[in-house]
C-alpha cells in the first residue's frame, strides 16, 4: 500500500512558495523520482519520521554525515553542552585546537588544517591554494565527479546535476570554466593526455560518490600521484563524502596513497556545517594570515561544529565501529543482489566499506558514461516501493547509500525484506 504523506505534501506545497522547488537543495525536491518528497519531523537511531507519522529506514543519513546514526546522544550532549556557552565569537575556541588534532593524528597527509562550513568551501579554497602554490591556473577534474557548486568546478558535476540533466549551469562564465579541463574517472591515459606544466592541480574523489559509488581502478590513484609529481601538479583528494567514511584514516589510507591537499567534510562535522581542508604543511602555511592566499569565514570553526565533530571522531576512533559498519554494509550488499536475482532484476550492487550503490545496470560502472547507462525508470520504480515498505533511499540512481553504525542486523533484514517487494514491483513493471 502506498504510505499516506498528506501533511508531507501540505508542507512542501507551502515550502514552494517561499524557497525554490520547495528545497534548499535541488535532490530534495525528488523530481528524479517522479514524487513529491516526505518531509521530515526528526530522526532516531537508523530511522526518521515524518510528519504524517510514518517512519523510515533511513540510507540517506544526511548524504553522508550522520555515520553514528540520527541524534547520538554523545554527540547531542556534546552539542547542548557547548550551547549553553555560546554558538559562535568571531574569535578562537581550544575547541578547534582540539578537533584539529584530532584530524591531523587521524589523516597521515594532514599536518595543518583549516575549518570551513561547507565541502564547497573546502575545495574552493583548496583550488586557490594550488594556485597561489604553483602560479598556474588549470585544473583538472573528472567528468561526474561533483566538488561543490563553485564556479569554475560545476562543470559536468554528478549527482543532483546529473539527475536534474544540468551539468552545467547558467550563470557560470566560459572565461571560468576555460580554466576546468574534464577527464573521465579511471582513466590514467585521458589524464596523460591532458597534465601539462601549465596544471596547477588535479582533484578527485578517490572513490567516485557522486555518479554513484564507483572505486578506483587498481593503481589509477598511484598513477595521479606519479603524474602530479612529474608535472609539479598538486594532488588534491576531495574526502568530503569518503573522509572518515570508509576508514578512520580516509580513503588515502585504504589505497596507501598521500595527496598533497585533502578536502574533508559531513563526518567530520558530526552532521552540523563543517568541512577543512589541509595537507602539508608548506602549502597550507601559504594561507592567511601565515600566507598571501586569503581565505576567511565568520561562522568557520565555529563551536558547535567544532563539539558535534569532536564528539563523532573519538566515537569513531575509540570504539569496533568500522568492523559493525563492514559487517552490516556486506550484508545489505549481499542481499541486495540476492533479491534481485530472486527477481529477476538485473542489477549491479557496489559498495566500498559503508557506501552502497544498488546499480540497475549489468556491470559495475568504472565512469561516468557507464553509471549514466543504467534503468533510471527501474530506479524510480525501485526507489517508489522502497519508500512505501518503509525505507527511504536518496533520491537518485547517481546517489550513494550510506550506513549507520546502528543499522544493526535487524534493520538489515527488515531493510532486505522491504527490497524483495520492490524488486518484484520492478520486475512486474
Amino acid at each position: 500500500m502506498p504510505t499516506v504523506t498528506l501533511q508531507s505534501a501540505a508542507a512542501f506545497e507551502a515550502a514552494k512558495k517561499l524557497l525554490p522547488g520547495g528545497v534548499n537543495s535541488p535532490v530534495r525536491a525528488y523530481k528524479s523520482v517522479g514524487r513529491d518528497p516526505i518531509v521530515i519531523a526528526g530522526g532516531q537511531g537508523a530511522t526518521v519520521t515524518d510528519v504524517d507519522g510514518n517512519t523510515y529506514v533511513d540510507y540517506v543519513g544526511s548524504f553522508g554525515p550522520l555515520i553514528l546514526g540520527h541524534a547520538p546522544a554523545r554527540v547531542i550532549e556534546a552539542i547542548t553542552r557547548t550551547a549553553a556557552k555560546g554558538t559562535s565569537f568571531g574569535m578562537p575556541t581550544e575547541l578547534e585546537t582540539q578537533l584539529a588534532q584530532l584530524v591531523v593524528d587521524a589523516v597521515a597527509s594532514v599536518e595543518v588544517v583549516r575549518f570551513v562550513n561547507s565541502g564547497t568551501e573546502a575545495t574552493m579554497s583548496a583550488i586557490r591554494l594550488a594556485r597561489g602554490a604553483t602560479g598556474r591556473s588549470k585544473v583538472i577534474k573528472c567528468t561526474g565527479c561533483y566538488h561543490g557548486h563553485s564556479d569554475g568546478l560545476l562543470v559536468q558535476a554528478g549527482s543532483g546535476a546529473t539527475t536534474l540533466g544540468v551539468p552545467s549551469s547558467p550563470g557560470v562564465p566560459s572565461a571560468i570554466t576555460s580554466e576546468t579541463l574534464l577527464v573521465p574517472f579511471n582513466d590514467l591515459d585521458a589524464m596523460r593526455d591532458s597534465m601539462s606544466d601549465d596544471v596547477a592541480c588535479v582533484i578527485v574523489e578517490p572513490i567516485g560518490g557522486n555518479m554513484g559509488t564507483i572505486p578506483p581502478r587498481s593503481g589509477y590513484l598511484q598513477g595521479l600521484r606519479k603524474l602530479c609529481d612529474e608535472h609539479g601538479a598538486i594532488l588534491i583528494f576531495d574526502e568530503v563524502m569518503t573522509g572518515f567514511r570508509v576508514a578512520y584514516g580516509c580513503a588515502q589510507s585504504l589505497y596507501e596513497v598521500t595527496p598533497d591537499l585533502t578536502c574533508m567534510g559531513k563526518v567530520v562535522g558530526g552532521g552540523l556545517p563543517c568541512a577543512a581542508y589541509g595537507g602539508r604543511e608548506d602549502l597550507m602555511r601559504q594561507m592567511a594570515p601565515d600566507g598571501p592566499v586569503y581565505q576567511a569565514g565568520t561562522l568557520s570553526g565555529n563551536p558547535l561544529a567544532m563539539a558535534a565533530g569532536i564528539a563523532t571522531l573519538e566515537a569513531l576512533r575509540d570504539s569496533d565501529a568500522y568492523g559493525r559498519l563492514e559487517q552490516s554494509s556486506a550484508a545489505l550488499a549481499e542481499g541486495l543482489a540476492a533479491a534481485a536475482a530472486d527477481a529477476g532484476v538485473t542489477v549491479c550492487v557496489v559498495r566500498v566499506g559503508s557506501m552502497i550503490t544498488c546499480f540497475f545496470n549489468a556491470s559495475a560502472p568504472a565512469n561516468y558514461d557507464e553509471a549514466c547507462a543504467s534503468d533510471t525508470d527501474a530506479f524510480t520504480v525501485f526507489f517508489g516501493g522502497m519508500l512505501d515498505r518503509g525505507v527511504v533511499l536518496p533520491p537518485s540512481q547517481f546517489e550513494t547509500w550510506f550506513v549507520s553504525t546502528v543499522h544493526d542486523a535487524s534493520v538489515i533484514q527488515q531493510t532486505l525484506e522491504a527490497a524483495r517487494g520492490a524488486f518484484q514491483d520492478v520486475a512486474n513493471r
